[in-house]
């Protein structure tokens, strides 16, 4: 099967599509099919992965406004090739996500940007993109990605009634041999892009109402700065002082890995998520997790591996205060647990042999699975 994922960047490495649309064109691939994923940047690096990155120059670069939009006459052109079978679009907003072609099945993955808080968010310009280019491009859709049902319910929310194809992403489960023997810190984490939607302020506010009970922890909020959230966040943290409170840069690679499994709990409070990665990530670490109802983690609690909270300080603080006075082998325990369940359902394979289904049903060679949502 001849197929094309098409993004508008895989250059920010804290951005989830980064990671995400790679790992999935990688596992298609190794299940011989025909795999490239096109984007906006620079010459693709050499690797070993067995997918084509293909980088495509931007037009417009100079201009303000449209070399914002991430235009590339090249990337449309290769799209419409006759002998592409799959066209499968990562994210909206931008003009590789428009991009399409009337000769093969074209598929639109939101990552998240059709939850009501995401389109809150420079709400003015979407609104005038969905007039012009979204709109038409999300009505040609053959089928939808949700990589949960709070996704699917998004779309369904805005409209939109193609067929939805319930698909989680996948995870890469990190080889933890020495694990059970180290002894972890007294730390909570939560890491990710530093934005005003992740509900950051709320953890900060909580962590203000627990903190005297638990002096030998801390609280550390790892990752990059964007809209100038920082400085908020900071000057939250010095008006409550909270001594054991930090905000640091992102990390990468093994120092995230090693961050992770540092860690003794990991907190998610934002107040909307089409998956979270790094919920997915910190539980392969074996490390147990809090996530609010933004994101779409209600089996932490199916599993025992964490909480599915309700929004605010307030929950936040009961949730902190819970896990927190339980003994550090329970939450090993409930680690261990986490780490069973992205074995079993998150495996790159098992999501890419999932992806390939819906586009078999898609090309009339299979029938429809159970996961893809008709109604």
């Amino acid at each position: 099967m001849k197929i094309i994922h098409t993004v508008s960047s895989i250059e920010n490495p804290s951005a989830g599509p980064s990671y995400s649309v790679p790992s999935l064109a990688q596992a298609q691939a190794l299940c011989a099919n025909d795999v490239a994923v096109y984007s906006i940047g620079g010459k693709a690096l050499p690797n070993d992965q067995s997918f084509q990155d293909v980088r495509f120059p931007s037009n417009y670069s100079g201009l303000p406004l449209l070399g914002r939009l991430s235009f590339s006459l090249k990337m449309r052109e290769a799209i419409k090739r006759p002998e592409v079978q799959i066209v499968h679009s990562h994210g909206l907003w931008m003009m590789p996500n428009i991009y399409r072609s009337k000769n093969s099945p074209y598929i639109v993955t939101p990552r998240g940007m059709l939850s009501p808080v995401a389109l809150q968010f420079s709400r003015h310009r979407k609104r005038i993109f969905r007039l012009l280019l979204q709109d038409r491009a999300l009505a040609a859709a053959s089928m939808f990605h949700a990589t949960g049902e709070s996704e699917y319910l998004d779309i369904r929310r805005i409209g939109l009634r193609q067929p939805v194809a319930i698909i989680p992403n996948g995870i890469d489960i990190p080889n933890l041999p020495r694990l059970k023997s180290e002894v972890r810190g007294s730390e909570v984490l939560s890491l990710g892009r530093i934005h005003p939607k992740k509900g950051l302020d709320n953890l900060i506010l909580a962590w203000a109402k627990v903190h005297k009970k638990y002096p030998g922890w801390r609280l550390r909020i790892v990752g990059g700065d964007e809209r100038l959230h920082v400085s908020e966040l900071m000057a939250l943290v010095h008006r409550l002082e909270l001594n054991s409170v930090t905000i640091e840069p992102p990390v990468y690679g093994s120092a995230k890995l090693d961050l992770m499994k540092g860690a003794s709990l990991f907190v998610l409070p934002s107040h909307s998520e089409n998956f979270a990665m790094t919920v997915a990530e910190s539980l392969s670490a074996e490390v147990p997790v809090i996530s609010t109802k933004g994101a779409p983690w209600k089996d932490l609690e199916t599993f025992r591996c964490g909480w599915w909270i309700d929004h605010g300080p307030e929950a936040l603080a009961a949730a902190l205060d819970t896990a927190l006075s339980l003994p550090e082998a329970e939450r090993r325990r409930m680690g261990a647990r986490g780490r069973d369940w992205m074995s079993a359902e998150f495996s790159w394979k098992r999501i890419a042999n999932m992806s390939l289904e819906a586009y078999g049903w898609l090309l009339g060679h299979n029938s429809r699975p159970t996961f893809i949502m008709v109604d």
